[in-house]
Parts: structure tokens; sequence; C-alpha cells
């Protein structure tokens, strides 16, 4: 039996140096797990960078909430803190969002009433060793038998 790729892991944590060390282990091993391992190290160098800002600027006994969606398409990260100030970014130096930004196809942050989120993504097909959910092709006979809607002679106005 195949299922739909939607995969996620959720894990609620505290920024601290330890925890985020033994968070880019966990986010490694589920990657592999679903069979994306040259995906491993921008992801988890993206997550350290999100993570270690969070340490960084709202403080390590606060928590965060760490997200990672695979869609089968696209690979999502997603780090979301109650620090107030939405993050800037700077060319100068190389890290933070700049280094995140560099590593992803899409970046970004939004405001939450309790905080802010901040995501990236990759662009990850789905690799041939994972099943999938065949997409039933329309076929000639089935296209056949599908009438074509028709646009109406005119359109209605509204006064």
């Amino acid at each position: 039996m195949t299922v739909p790729l939607d995969r996620q892991y959720v894990v609620e944590l505290h920024a601290s140096p330890e925890r985020v060390s033994q968070i880019r282990r966990i986010v490694a091993a589920h990657l592999r797990h679903w069979k994306l391992e040259l995906q491993v190290r921008p992801v988890c160098t993206g997550i350290d960078e999100l993570l270690t800002n969070v340490h960084r600027h709202v403080g390590d006994d606060n928590t965060c909430v760490l997200e990672l969606r695979w869609t089968g398409r696209h690979l999502t990260a997603s780090v979301e803190d109650n620090g107030p100030r939405l993050p800037r970014l700077r060319s100068a130096g190389g890290g933070g969002l700049a280094r995140v930004a560099a590593l992803s196809d899409s970046w970004g942050t939004c405001a939450t009433a309790g905080g802010k989120v901040i995501w990236f993504t990759r662009g990850v097909e789905t690799p041939q060793s994972v099943p999938r959910v065949p997409r039933i092709p329309l076929t000639g006979t089935d296209a056949a038998q599908k009438q074509p809607v028709r646009a109406p002679d005119s359109v209605p106005a509204f006064v």
C-alpha cells in the first residue's frame, strides 16, 4: 500500500546550545528516514541558524517550536518563538538569515499573536525509492467522455 507524501515532525524545545545540537541530529535522522540524505547538511545548517538566533535574541529559557514538513515537492522548516522583534536580514558576516537565504529556495518571517515564525523551503523531489500514490492519467477514452464546459454567450451585467 502506498500513502500520500505529507511527512511532518514537530517538537517544542528550549533553544539552548546543547539542545540545538541534539535537534540537529534528530532532524538529520528524520531526513535520512525520508530518503532525503542530500538535504541533511543544508537543512540542518538552516535549522541550526534559526535555533541559534532564538537562543541569542530571545533566550534559552523560552520555548520555541520547530516544524519540519515534506510534501514530496517542498521541504519546509520553521521555528516559532515568543520573541516580539522580527528579524532583519543583514548581508555582513554571512551568518544568520543571510545563510538561511543562501541555503533555501525561499524564506520568510511572520508575526504571530505570541511572537513570530521564521521559515525556509527547499524544492525537493520525491526519491524513486519512496512509494508514492500513483497519479491516474486521463486516458483517451476518459477524455472523450468528458464534455467541455461551454462558456455563456453573454455575461449578465450587475447594476
